[in-house]
């Protein structure tokens, strides 16, 4: 069995989600949800809409899956527990020390572990597993061989449908470091769709270099069938109605192998970023990049000609009044257009732009499509039999389950009651979503009522529904107790370095170029030698690279994978900042030797988490995106190969772009300035990966004021002072 899960950023999207047939529907609260833009729902709501989706056999997940700071954490966790006893089917978390805690005092609760933990290989499924989630919801550039290892392992959820984040899932933090609004807390400002140039590219013009082309994996979701994948995902809670209905339509329909050109094309007219891209489970496309066009472009409808001053498209397609347009010239769109007037074998544009000859005319807004798309109303069939027999109590049986009168029946005396009057009554639904079978009708042509009739009809309709619509949750109370950490200071400094030579401190960190050519490190080094991996491998990368680990005293990772690879090889791990520990609970849970607090938290927030094993990122270079695809498109004849690039922003900001090997050429895009900031009582992490002469940074990186001077006044105190958004 397969399942489409929809999005429902507001009741209106969820409704139409279940009328369109999903099998089951995602939203996110008021808080917590990694979506704040959306519409979202309160607890009422919630509710409401749990018994609608229930009453259709449809399942309901709650997304609460956003970095949560200790002082959130008992309204979180009461929000959890509140989502549960409301009706929620599961709950997305991202947080899986959260989702083991809960798991603990909750044995009862249905938990999946959100796309935004990276889990894009079996050694992160598997830690998942042994945490209590139920489900996994992949990273969207896990490869198609991981996907089939993981649904061996435990229920997966891939994305099929919607937009694409540039940045591996759930550590990007280039909206949080350029204006303060985290993409982990639901605020992204999404700085990705805006123009950069790109260093050495053909491009010298400001495109959208980050821009990514919205997933269509179409066809292909057959072999995600055969992987073993269980839900396919669409994404798009931001988005209309009609989407969610084309969508969910489009991929039932792919399922069973009857999807046609023109639910595709439905689909595209409802929203299409970039013509589409099958995602990197398959390989990087060469749609993969929408550098050209940011926004929705609909479907390609024909070309702008210039007859007698007006603009004229011509098209054996039929438009009305209200349909919108969008018109590309050279890839690029330059104006909107609306529809004016039909002609013999076409239509009329208006626009405020000037078009040219040759325009191409594309439709976004199809008022006739999104009329159909949401004309459909799904119905409850049901079937009733009936006995009215003289002397007992009516009897309505609705799929089995049978409802009595509260009077005894009598004989009529005139008008007696028949089975065509029963028939004719209970055909009546009301608002009831009802499409009424019958099956035997007895009657004794006894007498009621026809009020007494509509009153009992209502009162088995009524009854029926809150039965099929009843909240199944055994009811949860709080009795939770946030756990005490032992606080204590640290005074090492652990560095990230590239450099095959060690630099002087406490623990090492060493980030190679290549992964297949790894240096061991200076022998003469008398600390902590920690291997950097980044967080994303595949699960032939990382048998790769167990070899090389054995040279290593331990691994730092940003990924989940890390600690089952360190329990497998009986190395102790060092958690990095990507895996965004925040809170008592992921202190207390996280089984690590070491561990980096996530780059969103300020030094306050930190101050009642510090203990003798954690760090805290103060100087350095910040990491703001990994990215698993080659933004060069994979013109690998035309690449330079060089270690490091920069991508310039409108406001000639520079980031670096480092290259590194895995197997495959992978990126990291840096901060335009560094980071300068205060220690605090955690240990001191510094990242030396653009540093020529990280023994400098080094000497210094304890005292904030000198890095100020170091840096010539070009840095940043991050989020060590103002927090995240």
């Amino acid at each position: 069995m397969s399942e489409i899960l929809a999005p429902a950023g507001d009741k209106n999207c969820a409704i139409a989600a279940i009328n369109a047939g999903a099998d089951a529907i995602y939203l996110g609260l008021k808080q917590y949800s990694a979506r704040s833009s959306a519409e979202n729902f309160d607890f009422d709501s919630l509710e409401e809409i749990c018994g609608f989706a229930h009453a259709f056999g449809v399942k309901v997940y709650v997304a609460m899956n956003t970095l949560v700071k200790d002082n959130e954490l008992e309204g979180f966790l009461n929000s959890v527990i509140e989502a549960h006893n409301r009706g929620a089917d599961a709950i997305i978390l991202s947080d899986i020390f959260i989702g083991k805690f809960l798991k603990v005092n909750y044995p009862q609760l249905n938990l999946h572990l959100s796309t935004q933990a990276g889990v894009c290989n079996v050694y992160a499924a598997s830690i998942a597993k042994e945490y209590g989630f139920s489900r996994v919801i992949l990273s969207r550039e896990t490869c198609l061989e991981d996907i089939k290892a993981i649904a061996a392992e435990i229920e997966t959820e891939v994305f099929v449908q919607g937009a694409l984040c540039t940045c591996f899932s759930g550590q990007c933090y280039l909206s949080s470091f350029a204006g303060g609004n985290s993409g982990n807390r639901g605020k992204c400002k999404q700085p990705c769709r805006k123009k950069y140039i790109l260093e050495d590219s053909v491009a010298v013009e400001p495109s959208y270099r980050l821009s990514l082309s919205d997933l269509c994996v179409g066809d292909n979701i057959q072999q995600l069938i055969e992987a073993g994948v269980f839900s396919f995902k669409i994404e798009g809670r931001m988005r209309r109605p009609e989407y969610v209905v084309a969508a969910v339509d489009y991929y039932k329909k792919l399922i069973k192998n009857e999807a046609s050109s023109s639910d595709l094309s439905a689909l595209k007219r409802t929203y299409n970023r970039g013509n589409y891209t099958k995602g990197l489970a398959f390989g990087q496309d060469r749609g993969f990049l929408s550098q050209q066009v940011q926004g929705h472009i609909g479907e390609y409808v024909g070309t702008v000609k210039i007859e007698s001053g007006k603009y004229i498209c011509y098209s054996l397609q039929k438009f009305l009044s209200g349909d919108g347009f969008k018109i590309l010239r050279d890839g690029r769109e330059v104006a909107g257009a609306s529809f004016l007037s039909e002609i013999r074998g076409g239509f009329v544009l208006s626009s405020r732009t000037r078009l040219k000859n040759g325009d191409k005319v594309f439709i976004t807004t199809d008022t006739a499509l999104n009329q159909k798309l949401l004309s459909n109303k799904r119905r409850i069939p049901i079937k009733i039999s009936a006995d009215f027999s003289l002397g007992k109590f009516a009897e309505i049986t609705v799929n089995g389950i049978k409802f009595v009168s509260e009077k005894r029946l009598q004989k009529a005396e005139n008008k007696p009651l028949t089975v065509e009057a029963i028939r004719n009554c209970f055909k009546k639904v009301d608002l009831y979503p009802f499409f009424v079978e019958f099956d035997e009708i007895k009657t004794d042509y006894v007498f009621m009522t026809v009020s007494e009739l509509n009153a009992f009809r209502r009162n088995v309709f009524d009854d029926f529904y809150k039965i099929i619509s009843d909240n199944p949750n055994k009811k949860l109370t709080e009795k939770f107790q946030i756990p005490q950490i032992k606080n204590g200071r640290n005074d090492k400094i652990a560095a990230i370095y590239t450099d095959e030579k060690t630099v002087p401190c406490n623990i090492c960190i060493y980030k190679p170029f290549n992964y297949a050519d790894v240096t061991f490190p200076d022998n003469k080094f008398s600390g902590d030698r920690y291997l950097y991996l980044p967080p994303y491998l595949t699960g032939v990368e990382v048998e790769k690279i167990k070899s090389v680990v054995e040279n290593f005293d331990g691994i730092y990772c940003d990924g989940l994978y890390g600690f089952k690879l360190c329990e497998e090889l009986k190395k102790p791990l060092f958690s990095g900042t990507g895996l965004n520990i925040s809170n008592r609970i992921g202190l207390t849970f996280c089984n690590a030797k070491y561990i980096a607090f996530s780059k969103e938290l300020t030094l306050k927030e930190t101050g009642g988490l510090a203990t003798e094993n954690s760090f805290y990122l103060s100087a350095g270079a910040i990491k703001v995106m990994d990215l698993i695809y080659c933004p060069f498109e994979k013109k690998c004849g035309k690449c330079q190969k060089r270690r490091e690039y920069a991508l310039i922003d409108e406001e000639g900001r520079k980031f670096t772009l480092r290259r590194y090997i895995t197997g495959d050429c992978r990126f990291e895009l840096f901060n335009c300035v560094n980071l300068a900031a205060d220690k605090g009582d955690a240990g001191v992490l510094v990242d030396c990966t653009l540093e020529n002469k990280p023994e400098n940074l080094l000497e210094i990186c304890k005292e904030s004021e000198r890095l100020k001077e170091y840096y010539a006044g070009n840095f940043t105190r991050g989020h060590s002072v103002n927090p995240v958004r």
